[in-house]
């Protein structure tokens, strides 16, 4: 089933990036009936975390300096002088994908489609929660931007192919030739607009958010659930040489860090919107009585 997905993805260069997945639901509750309050709610969600992915791709044109050895050299520290992807790639990959590559992988494509679906959940069970949510997600996404301009970082692969470690296989690679893709150039700037921006590792951030949230949401219970989530993308992005194990405990400590400040976040927006609301509004309002009273 995963290799029918991700073929799938390929074979027609269909990626389910937020833009996409905004007009797919769009179109889903225009049926429902619901398609005026999906747009209120979701249109600055879009806009935000679209603007973030372009302010991504700019990220190496104003700090050229790309870092190389100090996550493998804490990684090494961490494993006793072992390089943990080299590590799993000489005990887990035999010179052809398995099943598990593309489940791996599989989870690693859900970082495109993850957030929005999860923001639609909390937003029709539990609406009081998306405001949260969603601040949460954007302070992590523009605190990672920023540590991306101040420290650009090589991915593992990245590493290995300029000589800087020891041989890193970059399986995602292996998946696409599996299905006949010869271009990995055109797929890779459609799902990684900025090649160094490693550090914190936003694809395992994003889930260890959505399980705080979960937690906060529904409890101890499906926290224990849901973070096998995060802690198998984990793995994964170390495996296939996306990511270090650094990138990954960083993304994890920014994801925290992110979710307990959202609510204040949020109280200053709020606070802002007040503020506007009190100066402007009895103008506005009256504005819009004298309008009415011409028509």
């Amino acid at each position: 089933m995963l290799m029918v997905v991700v073929f799938g993805l390929f074979k027609f260069h269909f990626f389910w990036t937020p833009d996409i997945l905004f007009v797919v639901l769009f179109g889903l509750f225009l049926i429902l009936g619901q398609g005026k309050q999906f747009a209120i709610y979701f249109s600055p969600f879009l806009i935000l975390l679209l603007s973030f992915d372009k302010l991504r791709s700019l990220a190496p044109i104003i700090n050229h300096r790309v870092h190389y050895l100090e996550m493998p050299n804490f990684d090494k520290w961490l494993f006793g002088g072992h390089l943990p992807t080299a590590w799993l790639q000489r005990h887990l990959y035999f010179g052809h994908v398995a099943w598990y590559d593309f489940g791996f992988y599989f989870l690693y494509m859900l970082h495109f489609i993850a957030p929005i679906i999860l923001a639609v959940v909390i937003w029709k069970f539990k609406p009081k929660y998306y405001g949260q949510f969603v601040s949460a997600l954007l302070v992590l996404s523009y605190a990672a931007f920023i540590t991306y301009v101040i420290f650009p970082a090589a991915p593992p692969w990245m590493s290995s192919d300029y000589g800087k470690i020891d041989h890193i296989q970059r399986i995602s690679s292996d998946v696409w030739r599996t299905f006949g893709v010869k271009d990995f150039s055109l797929y890779y700037k459609k799902l990684a607009p900025n090649a160094v921006a490693a550090v914190p590792s936003l694809h395992a951030a994003y889930p260890f958010l959505f399980a705080l949230t979960i937690r906060k949401i529904w409890g101890n219970k499906w926290f224990a659930i849901s973070l096998t989530y995060p802690l198998l993308v984990g793995f994964g992005v170390v495996y296939l040489g996306e990511h270090y194990v650094f990138d990954v405990l960083l993304g994890f400590v920014y994801a925290t860090l992110a979710f307990y400040a959202a609510p204040y976040v949020l109280q200053f927006i709020s606070a802002q919107i007040g503020k506007l609301n009190r100066k402007y509004g009895p103008t506005l309002r009256r504005l819009e009585r004298q309008s009415h009273g011409r028509s």
